[in-house]
């Protein structure tokens, strides 16, 4: 070997310690500022302003094809939630301790599962679980319900249609409405009690406001309205929401506020 190409050698390797280096003390991506979603007409924002991944936290939402949806849809519950007798919002929200949602297979055959939680991912992934979304579980944690938020990222519209379909008829005409989009019975109480809730405190900011979001990506007067008269029961006792859950919705949401989740189910 020449002493020339020796040197090439050494050059070269020397470039490849000094790259790895320079990454290595690549500056975190920032979060701030980049949105979470996929718009439609009514989200109001721009499809570059607002995407299905999340840069600065390394995580794209996941899609799924029909036969994955229609897996979701037929797995069953060991244990069936408990139907709600009340009305959630005539208590406060309940503060819980951060924790994550996971299902376990009892049956893989069968499609037979059951939600636990537990104090973090890592804990749920080293008990053999997978966590189906951040914070613990609730009326709208079953697989059957995420096959509904993963098949219709705009299903908020099709609730809001059912609210004012039915604002003269009793809440049991709302809660088949709701159901009749795909969802559990017990997660469409909820949704259903989260629309009267709603539709009383925030029908001045809601009746004449279309869009989900102003120019600068907040929530539009009505979102907000919801999210903070409506939003703080609603997350406790469905468990289940759209960012916790790292599922990209028409809603877009600031990545600070998203959950990554992969859901590596056994379709």
């Amino acid at each position: 070997m020449t002493n020339t190409l020796l040197k090439n050698i050494t050059l070269f390797f020397s470039l490849l310690v000094l790259v790895s280096a320079c990454k290595n003390d690549e500056e975190p991506i920032s979060c701030e500022g980049t949105m979470f979603g996929l718009p439609v007409a009514n989200t109001g924002l721009d499809p570059s302003f607002c995407k299905p991944s999340c840069e600065c936290k390394d995580f794209n939402s996941r899609t799924f094809s029909a036969s994955e949806i229609a897996s979701l849809k037929s797995w069953e519950l060991s244990t069936p939630i408990q139907e709600l007798n009340s009305n959630p919002y005539d208590l406060p929200a309940e503060e819980r301790d951060p924790m994550v949602c996971a299902i376990m297979i009892e049956n893989l055959a069968a499609k037979i599962y059951s939600l636990g939680n537990y104090p973090d991912p890592e804990t749920a992934e080293a008990a053999g679980a997978i966590v189906t979304h951040h914070d613990a579980c609730g009326l709208c944690s079953t697989l059957p319900d995420f096959a509904v938020y993963a098949e219709n990222r705009d299903i908020g519209d099709g609730v809001r249609a059912c609210g004012l379909n039915n604002i003269l008829q009793p809440f049991e005409n709302l809660v088949e409405c709701i159901e009749a989009l795909g969802f559990t019975r017990p997660c469409a109480q909820i949704w259903a009690y989260n629309t009267v809730n709603t539709r009383e405190n925030c029908f001045t900011p809601c009746i004449t406001n279309t869009s989900y979001h102003n120019a600068d990506g907040t929530l539009s007067n009505c979102l907000q309205c919801d999210e903070d008269i409506s939003g703080p029961v609603f997350k406790v006792v469905a468990g289940r929401t759209r960012r916790n859950t790292g599922l990209a919705s028409s809603i877009c949401r600031f990545c600070e506020e998203v959950k990554p989740v992969d859901h590596d189910y056994p379709f």
